[in-house]
């Protein structure tokens, strides 16, 4: 079993490929490998809870794939309320992921 990093920062409203790529992450978990999705800059819109995208998320959630959201980036858009499951983490914890032996990252 491989451990999978997949970085979102694009937007999920202004990018049409938000979605395509949330499906290659679901793809992955399902199978079997340990998947991770941190949501960074204006990705972290799609784990807003109430927005379009929630189902996107709780979908993910649902498929044993891991999301995290910046904890600066949800501060700086605004965003008061995520989406339950998703927790919020701050860079250093998120270079300690990185940085994880065998840890594979794909940036979106």
């Amino acid at each position: 079993m491989a451990k999978y990093l997949f970085i979102e920062s694009r937007d999920p409203f202004e990018s049409a490929d938000a979605g395509p790529f949330a499906k290659i992450v679901e793809g992955i978990a399902q199978r079997g490998n340990e998947t991770i999705l941190f949501l960074v800059q204006n990705g972290v819109l799609s784990a807003r809870k109430g927005s379009r995208a929630t189902d996107r998320i709780t979908g993910l959630l649902k498929s044993k794939v891991k999301v995290l959201a910046d904890r600066f980036s949800v501060k700086e858009r605004a965003v008061t309320r995520l989406v339950e499951g998703v927790e919020s983490i701050d860079m250093n914890q998120f270079v300690q992921l990185l940085l994880e032996p065998g840890t594979k990252a794909i940036w979106h």
